[in-house]
């Protein structure tokens, strides 16, 4: 499945007006795939992340994820759809500090109402897919900072979503570090057939992804690919 917004309009109270922060934005990522969304500080970025995570509600517009219309779902059955469907790397990793890497993916399962113990076959799965198979039992002051990227990477994908949200994963990270983890994200994407959405103000990892989508003042459009 995909995600897809749809005639997206997003505005916040500025004043004795409204600022739009996204304006008729439409935009639709297939499974599988990574669409990386860029633009300067301000742009609508994060604005739009937010309400493809179904964070914030738009104006108007529609929202889909997996298939479901998120339009008129209660506050309930978006937590529902966000632990079930949507997972999310956020800029940073915010591990428990006195959590190992394994059982910060076990944390994901206890808050889907599983059993962390049961989860951890699945948790040392995940950690293995990124490359920390070895580094399970390690705590986050034990790890560099793109290994702890790559836990926050693997605990996104705890709960198999089919849609991945990735913000700045690169911020902290040098060149070669932050090259490594988008194609990771990438690499993940394809092979779990995730319908990724990667914001990145860093654009020389771009050739990785498989659409480019540029977001000025609120508006998005995606060029064409040489």
């Amino acid at each position: 499945m995909s995600l897809i917004l749809d005639h997206v309009t997003l505005t916040y109270p500025d004043g004795d007006g409204r600022l739009t922060a996204l304006d008729d934005v439409g935009l639709e990522v297939p499974a599988g795939t990574v669409t990386a969304v860029v633009g300067p500080s301000g742009s609508g970025k994060s604005s739009l992340l937010a309400v493809a995570a179904t964070l914030i509600t738009p104006d108007r517009g529609r929202v889909v994820v997996d298939g479901v219309d998120t339009r008129g779902l209660n506050r309930g059955a978006l937590a529902a759809l966000r632990r079930d469907r949507i997972g999310i790397v956020f800029q940073q990793p915010n591990l428990l500090p006195s959590l190992t890497a394994a059982e910060q993916l076990q944390v994901m399962a206890h808050l889907d109402g599983r059993s962390p113990r049961s989860a951890r076959p699945r948790a040392l799965e995940l950690l293995d897919a990124v490359g920390l198979g070895d580094l399970a039992g390690r705590r986050p002051h034990q790890l560099s900072g793109g290994q702890r990227q790559r836990v926050n990477i693997a605990r996104a994908l705890m709960n198999d979503p089919t849609v991945l949200l990735v913000d700045e994963p690169t911020s902290a990270l040098d060149h070669e570090r932050g090259a490594a983890v988008v194609g990771l994200v990438t690499e993940l994407t394809h092979r779990r057939a995730t319908a990724t959405v990667l914001v990145t103000h860093d654009r020389t990892h771009l050739t990785a992804v498989d659409q480019v989508a540029e977001v000025h003042d609120g508006r998005l459009r995606v060029p064409a690919r040489t």
